[in-house]
């Protein structure tokens, strides 16, 4: 676990080789001693993933991504919440690598997923909305990410409050869409 946070800061102050080093390390090691189907191994894989994904090593990121979401859809279960976490990984690492098609697809079905698992107010299943939104920017599908960008700062303000990390990042996705594009 120490290892793992300590990777998981390396990542946040941009030191990526190391946390990526230190990750593969971590993963090797729970992989050997609580075996691949362990939670807290599943983990591991994840966070390797998301370290490749901010290293730009996107091929690696989406291939660990898939195979983490497929492990934890066999060990936990399709409605736990680290898969839903794991499909939500995917789907941006999707949107990232510009598969859009993909990105908007999962986006989808994860929004569907938590909004049946943990509710329509849920903060995860409100950053679902948010993400999808993204990806159907990414995508230019400007009016059905600006509707949905509306409604779900709506929701978060309601939820979560106005000053909220997840209400500001909606909102500032808005904004930055709304921006007239320099031609």
């Amino acid at each position: 676990m120490s290892r793992n946070n300590l990777a998981y800061a390396y990542r946040s102050a941009g030191r990526l080789d190391e946390a990526i080093g230190l990750h593969e390390r971590t993963l090797a090691d729970q992989d050997r001693l609580l075996g691949a189907d362990h939670p807290d191994t599943l983990t591991s894989k994840s966070n390797l993933a998301g370290a490749y994904w901010s290293a730009g090593r996107l091929d690696e990121a989406i291939g660990l991504h898939e195979r983490t979401l497929a492990d934890r859809e066999r060990v936990l279960g399709a409605d736990h919440t680290c898969t839903l976490m794991s499909q939500n990984n995917l789907a941006n690492a999707y949107g990232s690598a510009g598969r859009s098609d993909e990105a908007i697809g999962l986006h989808e079905r994860t929004l569907a997923d938590r909004e049946r698992v943990l509710g329509a107010d849920h903060p995860d299943t409100l950053m679902s909305k948010s993400n999808l939104a993204g990806a159907y920017r990414s995508a230019g599908r400007l009016d059905g990410a600006t509707a949905l960008y509306k409604q779900t700062i709506t929701e978060m303000e309601r939820v979560l409050g106005c000053d909220h990390p997840y209400t500001r990042i909606t909102r500032d996705n808005l904004a930055a869409l709304q921006v007239p594009q320099e031609s």
